[in-house]
């Protein structure tokens, strides 16, 4: 299956975003270590919290994650400190992504994890048990969600934890979101040094926890209204570009807040309201932009498909992270921005950059997702420059956007079915 999508002339409306995926699955695994009774509220609405809510509900023997990576490495950890055996797995290619420097590190600390098939890679058989703790060593270039895992059961080990984490510290605004949440339920763990984070024992408390709105899926919009043309009119005037987002504050524990300020610079004002965010467009966005994305890689799609179509030369670096997404989301950028006209190259498998090379665009492009819910939500924007643009599998937003379809069409966005 496949959508055609078609672009409203101009974008204004207001939009509930979801909730923050990577502060649910967290507030779960906490909510789980502190033994509550009080359930998160506004828990996010997608597949990654719904099996991971699943997994927690009754510990069955045999759980199945499916796509979500930040179930596989935060239930990982959690059943390795949690009574019983039991065997996680997951989707074809969940199991074509390594999880061998979680399973070393846990192991170091007296974990009993066996694979199940390949080496490195899930399924795995978790025996938990009382693990005593103790000093910890990790390149800082892991995935945050490794070391967020590790950092969870800190409290719950007998002597606490120190991670120690050597060489570039990649996501560390993931880290922090993590060491905030465990604050909030009670634990002690905060950065001792630059480079090292110490967690003491301790038990998680159980409070009530509202989660905010997503930042990432936040960022789709922003694109739309930097894509977006103020070219619309009624009887009286121009009708201006405005989308207000519900649920998102200034004081976000999320890193991909900073999203925000990036899109300042392709001409996207941000006003904060008691409610959340106006979106609206602003002046000339800048010529060619550069910019570090190691702290907010999820963001990377969305900031490289809307440059393309804004035509803004870019050199994005700090992509190492990308490769281990739901896919090589290196590789599907190019592959797919050559189907729009677009030639990205990319560097030492962690930056893009285009300098303005065009190539001859397909007719009719139909954009592969990848089973990767980024490359639909990052790339359907780009009908408001494509009009033949079409999207497949676009079930895969599901992952962490479920609605996000029904709000393109709450927005004006026509969507046409295609077998």
């Amino acid at each position: 299956m496949r959508y055609k999508l078609s672009a409203p002339a101009t974008l204004h409306t207001t939009i509930q975003l979801p909730a923050s995926k990577s502060i649910s699955n967290r507030a779960l695994i906490l909510h789980a270590l502190a033994q509550g009774c009080i359930t998160p509220a506004n828990l996010s609405d997608c597949d990654d919290t719904r099996v991971m809510i699943k997994a927690l509900d009754g510990n069955p023997e045999h759980i199945d994650i499916l796509a979500a990576g930040t179930a596989m490495r935060f239930l990982t950890a959690y059943l390795s400190v949690t009574p019983g055996t039991r065997v996680i797995t997951g989707t074809e290619r969940m199991q074509q992504r390594p999880i061998r420097i979680l399973v070393d590190a846990l192991r170091e600390l007296g974990a009993q994890i066996e694979y199940v098939g390949k080496e490195g890679y899930p399924p795995l058989r978790i025996t938990g048990t009382e693990l005593a703790g103790e000093e910890i060593t990790l390149a800082g270039n892991v995935s945050s969600q490794y070391i967020s895992a590790l950092l969870m059961i800190g409290p719950i080990l007998k002597n606490g934890l120190q991670l120690n984490l050597t060489g570039e510290i990649i996501s560390r605004p993931y880290i922090n979101l993590t060491l905030q949440l465990m604050k909030e339920f009670g634990a002690e763990a905060a950065w001792s040094s630059e480079s090292s984070i110490t967690v003491h024992s301790g038990t998680y408390k159980d409070i009530p926890f509202t989660v905010e709105s997503d930042w990432s899926a936040a960022s789709y919009w922003y694109q739309m209204v930097a894509l977006n043309c103020d070219n619309a009119t009624n009887e009286k005037e121009t009708v201006k570009t405005e989308v207000e987002l519900s649920g998102l504050f200034s004081r976000s524990y999320q890193g991909d807040s900073r999203g925000a300020e990036i899109f300042t610079k392709l001409g996207v004002r941000t006003a904060h309201t008691d409610r959340g965010v106006i979106l609206t467009k602003m002046g000339s966005p800048v010529a060619r932009i550069k910019e570090d994305l190691v702290d907010i890689p999820d963001l990377a799609q969305t900031f490289v498909v809307t440059c393309c179509l804004m035509n803004i030369p870019f050199r994005f670096t700090g992509l190492q992270s990308l490769k281990i997404k739901e896919t090589d989301r290196i590789q599907a950028l190019i592959t797919e921005l050559h189907k729009l006209g677009y030639v990205v190259k990319s560097e030492e498998d962690s930056i893009l950059i285009w300098n303005g090379e065009r190539c001859e665009p397909e007719a009719n492009p139909v954009i592969a997702t990848y089973e990767d819910h980024r490359m639909a939500m990052a790339f359907a924007p780009a009908a408001m420059r494509i009009p033949t643009l079409r999207i497949a599998e676009p079930q895969v937003v599901s992952k962490s956007y479920p609605g996000y379809w029904e709000d393109l069409q709450q927005a004006g966005f026509g969507i046409e079915i295609e077998e």
